[in-house]
């Protein structure tokens, strides 16, 4: 596990003992800033940063002429006036590249002198950025290289004359939530030979363990008894049975009210079953189409830690989808958890089909909010990119607030999302000769809304949907964000949370 030790202190400046001392500047003060740091560690520091101008992306490691600190890393933020988490994160980013390249285990982070005045979160945002970036995945590497492997062992928040209680507050719950996301990370990462249903059921209860949540794993009788069609259907193909997997976190001093309920789409690897991808390198990295789960689990494991106060439930179906001897084929009709049937059109569908019954059963936790996180179309990619998801959500009282307060956390946290259409005539696409309902539209276009339409027909609650197929996993490196799998929706789902009021 992704771990590192977080403190904040008061000591001068100059006095912190750290291999690398991290300090952000704006770009309309970084004249003025340079010669307070000059005043502190002494003129040769000027002419080392003479070209550092405190632009957003800006950055220069220079050795520290005096002090107790190895070296300085200074780093841009852009003018004062725009400068808010997201830029502080990106700020540290840039700074744990500096202190990577030099190896350096301890470092220290200056809270900024201009440019945003809450200590808390200030704390928090330069936390996430700088343990977000120094995140590694070398789990299968025999003799990894400098570059990948984190040499982090500590940072070090300087409290830069603010309150140094709210500041620590902040460092703690960043140093958390990175440790939440690198969870979610690891889970999306991992080998798909090490990662069946089973096995990553298993994964959730250990978690659950050293966490605080609850766990409960359904095996397939289980499965078959509660009426799963969905699920079963799609486990058909594979050697592996599909486990449905219940976490559950209440807090002794939490409310007697329903619960939210998180769901995320849980297929370990996806080939497509029989109506196999087509496409070169297709299936290269669908390890990470359980990457909503994965989310869901992270989020559970930071509610729980930060000891949130109400009611979560979170929901993980979770199977692969293979072409086996009993693979479910293209015409066949599914009665699924709630009732209904869905003629099967396409094999490739099939998260859909697992969601749609762990859907179906939230309803019994009467919830006055269900969130599913699910990697679910291509079309997403296609519309959105890599770095913003889609958010839908159905016509249900508060559904326009919803929407806002998911677009606000997604401002706040760096998850971006943004919301798509679900008029009714979309739902059109859906209609089957043979059953209740089909599952692909029968036109290519709006192939991210048809499928969130899919998704409504099992939904009797208010719902969000996040199809997060672009942002989930990267094929290049984004400021705190590296290749592989990127924890998308952790945070998200916690900073929504701890907004989200039902009343």
């Amino acid at each position: 596990m992704f771990s590192v030790d977080v403190s904040v202190t008061a000591v001068p400046l100059a006095d912190m003992d750290v291999d690398v001392l991290i300090v952000p500047v704006c770009e309309d003060r970084a004249a003025a800033r340079l010669e307070e740091l000059a005043s502190e560690w002494g003129a040769p520091l000027r002419s080392a940063a003479q070209d550092f101008d405190g632009s957003a992306g800006a950055a220069v490691l220079v050795y520290a002429p005096s002090g107790q600190a190895k070296r300085l890393g200074l780093v841009g933020m852009g003018p004062s006036g725009k400068v808010g988490p997201e830029e502080l994160r990106r700020a540290a980013a840039a700074g744990e590249g500096l202190a990577a390249k030099c190896g350096a285990a301890t470092v220290g982070l200056a809270l900024p002198t201009t440019g945003m005045e809450d200590a808390s979160s200030a704390a928090q945002a330069l936390v996430e950025g700088y343990m977000l970036s120094a995140y590694r995945f070398a789990r299968y590497k025999t003799a990894p290289g400098k570059k990948e492997v984190a040499a982090l062992e500590r940072i070090v928040v300087h409290a830069g004359g603010r309150d140094s209680e709210e500041a620590s507050g902040g460092a703690e719950r960043g140093r958390i939530l990175a440790e939440a996301v690198a969870t979610a990370r690891d889970l999306v990462n991992i080998s798909p030979d090490e990662k069946s249903a089973t096995a990553f059921s298993g994964m959730i209860a250990d978690l659950g363990k050293a966490h605080g949540f609850s766990t409960e794993v359904w095996d397939k009788t289980r499965i078959e008894r509660e009426g799963m069609g969905g699920l079963l259907a799609v486990n058909r193909g594979s050697q592996e049975p599909p486990t449905f997997t219940i976490m559950t976190w209440k807090p002794d001093h939490a409310k007697t009210e329903p619960p939210v309920v998180l769901v995320g789409k849980g297929v370990m690897f996806d080939t497509g079953g029989l109506s196999l991808k087509p496409t070169h390198n297709s299936m290269d990295h669908m390890k990470a189409d359980m990457a909503g789960a994965a989310a869901v689990v992270g989020a559970m494991s930071a509610l729980a830690r930060l000891n949130f106060p109400r009611h979560v439930v979170g929901l993980v179906p979770a199977t692969d989808n293979r072409p086996g001897e009993d693979a479910y084929v293209p015409g066949d009709v599914i009665r699924m958890h709630s009732g209904k049937t869905v003629e099967v059109l396409n094999t490739d569908a099939e998260g859909r089909m697992i969601l749609a019954d762990a859907l179906s059963y939230a309803s019994v936790y009467n919830p006055p909010l269900v969130i599913e996180l699910s990697t679910l179309t291509g079309a997403q990619v296609v519309a959105l990119g890599s770095e913003v998801a889609a958010v839908m959500t159905n016509d249900r009282p508060g559904s326009e607030a919803r929407l806002h307060a998911m677009e606000e956390a997604g401002r706040r946290t760096g998850d971006l999302v943004h919301r798509m259409p679900m008029y009714a005539h979309y739902g059109e696409l859906l209609r089957s000769e043979v059953a209740d309902i089909q599952n692909i539209s029968s036109r290519r276009e709006a192939g991210s809304i048809t499928a969130a339409k899919f998704l409504e027909h099992f939904t009797q609650y208010p719902w969000i949907h996040i199809d997060l197929a672009g942002p989930s996993f990267l094929k290049h490196v984004l400021p705190w964000r590296p290749k592989g799998g990127t924890g998308f929706g952790v945070r998200l789902l916690v900073e929504f949370l701890h907004a989200y009021d039902p009343a």
